[in-house]
């Protein structure tokens, strides 16, 4: 088994709220093992050009409350070139880093098995990422925060299309994933949800829609992933407006957008972090690498990095039959 003295923590690709949490239990874990940290600024572009800094317990003291991350982020195409890994490879040697904890989604984790694969450098990975699309663990870090603040946004907009009779597309982040539209569709009673899993029938939408303003006489609230294969809520605002039957209906178009990746992280966002990030260095000390460290039913497993990329998390169906049931 490898001896682990030193390892590096970074953050890369999009931020979530709960990152700082998981950098603070990582490095108070490591410590508690006696172990060297070494944080990594700006993820894998800090690795490459060498941007080390020593932690202590000091370093993360009064973060875990805190969005962001405090060892910032950024996205590296140059880490996906075999001369940018090199370079990290070199940078890793020269502090004398024994292994590394990155946190962040599966772009993170498939730059993390190439290095481990090339360099031979032990890694664990935190699932770091609002979009919950992760294989692995039943929630990441951020993603229940960014949940709420949808929820939280939805109903203040719920307040004023019910002010003068609207129909408000919201569009919420989720890429190639509907995780957060569909259960902030269904936590703030959206009438509609539209999420990258299923196919958008137009058709289908306009009547969908029509019904309801014309049985409610009220406002109505339909959530779009960015995702969806529509394009999200703009595009989907020119589709229903195209033939003209939508020109009597008062539609406005909110992006809610990077509101999701901000602010405080919840408390189960916190809880969950801290966990993961003790876990990971637990993780290292027994002798793994090259896994994400997961929370499944309540209970820490651990899944290889590639295979966290290759197996797509699966949305719960019976939560989107809900959302016509109760719509």
């Amino acid at each position: 088994m490898r001896s682990i003295r030193r390892l590096g923590i970074f953050t890369s690709g999009g931020d979530a709220p709960g990152m700082n949490a998981c950098v603070r239990a990582v490095t108070r874990t490591a410590i508690a093992h006696d172990l060297g940290v070494w944080g990594i600024r700006r993820g894998y572009e800090g690795l490459i050009e060498g941007d080390f800094v020593k932690m202590d317990g000091r370093s993360v003291s009064n973060i875990v409350q805190t969005g962001g991350t405090i060892l910032k982020s950024a996205r590296s195409p140059r880490f996906f070139g075999e001369e940018g890994r090199q370079q990290a490879a070199c940078h890793v040697e020269e502090a004398g880093l024994d292994a590394l904890v990155a946190i962040g989604g599966d772009g993170t984790f498939a730059g993390g098995a190439l290095f481990h694969d090339e360099h031979d450098v032990p890694i664990i990975g935190c699932p770091g990422t609002i979009d919950n699309d992760l294989y692995g663990t039943d929630e990441t870090i951020g993603y229940d925060s960014a949940l709420n603040t949808a929820i939280e946004n939805i109903d203040r907009i719920r307040d004023t299309a019910d002010a003068h009779d609207r129909l408000f597309l919201v569009e919420v982040m989720g890429r190639d994933a509907g995780f957060i539209a569909l259960n902030s569709g269904i936590g703030g009673g959206a009438e509609l949800v539209l999420i990258p899993e299923t196919v958008t029938n137009m058709n289908e939408i306009k009547e969908r829609i029509h019904s309801l303003m014309t049985a409610q006489t009220r406002s109505s609230i339909v959530v779009v992933a960015e995702g969806d294969e529509l394009g999200g809520a703009e595009k989907l605002k020119r589709e229903l407006q195209s033939d003209g039957s939508f020109d009597e209906i008062d539609l406005r178009v909110c992006i809610l957008g990077h509101t999701q990746r901000g602010g405080a992280p919840t408390a189960r966002d916190r809880v969950l972090a801290s966990r993961l990030g003790a876990a990971a260095v637990d993780a290292l000390i027994d002798g793994h690498d090259s896994v994400m460290v997961g929370l499944v039913n309540g209970e820490l497993k651990l899944t290889g990095l590639r295979g966290v990329g290759r197996r797509k998390k699966s949305i719960d169906y019976e939560l989107l039959k809900l959302t016509q049931v109760l719509s």
